[in-house]
C-alpha cells in the first residue's frame, strides 16, 4: 500500500566525484553545516584522502556511495616516501615479530627499533621453499625467484619450508641483536619450544594473539607512521609487495587488524611487522598504578 504522507529521497555523491570538494559533500548532505558540523566533515575527508583504510567508510557512510571492494590499507605513495635505509639496529633495544607460514607459503621475521625522535627502523627477513617459489613465480607473475636472487628471500630446498633453517637463523639474529620475539601461539608452539631450548636465557619470546585486542593499536600506529614518514624500511621490495596487498578487518568499535582473508596476496611481512610493534608497545607501556584509592558511593 502506498502511503502518500511518506516521501523518501536519497542524496548521494557519484563514484567519480572528488571526495575532497565541499560541493561533493553538499551533494550527499544537503543539511551540511546545520545537522552536520562542517569542520568535522572536513577532517573526516582529509583522513579518507590520506588513508585507504578509511576511504570506503567515508564513501559509504558520509557520501552514500555503494562500495563492496576492499581497498589497500597503505597509500603506495606514502609508503614510497619511507624508503630511506634503516639505521643499524645493533646495540639498540630491538623487537621482532614472526609470521610463521604453512609449509608451502612465505614465512617472515621483522625486526624493529625506534629512535628517540620516533623514527622506526625496520629490518625484514623472508623464507620460502624452492618448489613453492618457482610455482608462485609462474602462477602469480610475481618475481619471487628474482627477489631470491637478490637476497630478499632465503630459499630452502624441497617442497616445504625447513623450519630448522628458520630456527637457526632466528637464533643467529638474536645473538647479534638480542631482541624480544613476538609469535602467534596458535601455530608456533613447537618452534617456540625449540627456540627456547636452543637460545636459553638470551631468547625472550612473547605470545601475541592475532585478535583485535592485541593488534589494533599497533596497526593504527603503523598506519600513522607511514602517513607521517616516521618509518625507514629501505624500500625492501618484498615488504613493499606485502604492504600493497594489505587490507584490514575492522570491527564495530573501529578496531582494526591486517586480514589475510581480505588481502589480495601475501601480507606476511606486514603481519610480522605489526606483531613486532605489538611487542614493542607492551614492553614500553607504563606500569599500572597499583596504589589505587577506591571510593564507594
Amino acid at each position: 500500500m502506498v502511503d502518500p504522507a511518506f516521501y523518501g529521497c536519497i542524496f548521494a555523491a557519484d563514484e567519480g566525484d572528488d571526495i575532497s570538494k565541499p560541493a561533493t559533500w553538499k551533494k550527499a548532505n544537503p543539511s551540511l553545516g546545520h545537522t552536520i558540523n562542517e569542520e568535522s566533515f572536513e577532517a573526516d575527508a582529509r583522513e579518507a584522502v590520506n588513508s585507504p583504510a578509511k576511504l570506503n567508510s567515508f564513501k559509504r557512510y558520509r557520501l552514500g556511495i555503494w562500495t563492496t571492494q576492499e581497498t589497500a590499507f597503505f597509500n603506495p605513495h606514502k609508503w614510497a616516501k619511507c624508503k630511506a635505509q634503516p639505521h643499524d639496529l645493533e646495540g639498540r633495544r630491538v623487537f621482532a615479530g614472526l609470521d610463521l607460514s604453512t609449509t608451502t607459503d612465505l614465512s617472515a621475521l621483522v625486526l624493529i627499533a625506534q629512535d628517540d625522535d620516533e623514527m622506526l627502523d625496520v629490518l625484514p627477513f623472508f623464507w620460502c621453499c624452492s618448489e613453492s617459489i618457482e610455482k608462485r613465480s609462474l602462477r602469480d607473475k610475481v618475481p619471487y625467484s628474482q627477489w631470491a636472487d637478490e637476497g630478499l628471500i632465503k630459499v630452502t630446498d624441497g617442497s616445504s619450508i625447513d623450519y630448522k633453517t628458520i630456527e637457526n637463523d632466528i637464533i643467529e639474529l638474536c645473538d647479534k641483536y638480542n631482541f624480544e620475539l613476538g609469535v602467534d601461539p596458535w601455530n608456533s608452539t613447537m618452534l617456540t619450544q625449540s627456540l627456547c631450548a636452543q637460545g636459553g636465557e638470551s631468547m625472550s619470546i612473547v605470545n601475541v594473539r592475532q585478535g583485535f585486542g592485541s593488534l589494533s593499536e599497533p596497526t593504527k600506529r603503523l598506519e600513522a607512521k607511514v602517513l607521517n614518514a616516521t618509518i625507514r624500511h629501505g624500500g625492501h621490495k618484498l615488504l613493499e609487495f606485502c604492504a600493497n596487498n594489505t587490507a584490514v578487518q575492522v570491527d564495530h568499535a573501529g578496531n582494526m587488524k591486517p586480514s589475510k582473508a581480505k588481502s589480495t596476496e601475501r601480507i606476511d611481512g606486514i603481519a610480522a611487522l605489526v606483531t613486532a610493534m605489538a611487542v614493542q608497545a607492551a614492553a614500553v607501556a607504563d606500569e599500572p598504578d597499583t596504589d589505587w584509592n577506591i571510593i564507594t558511593l
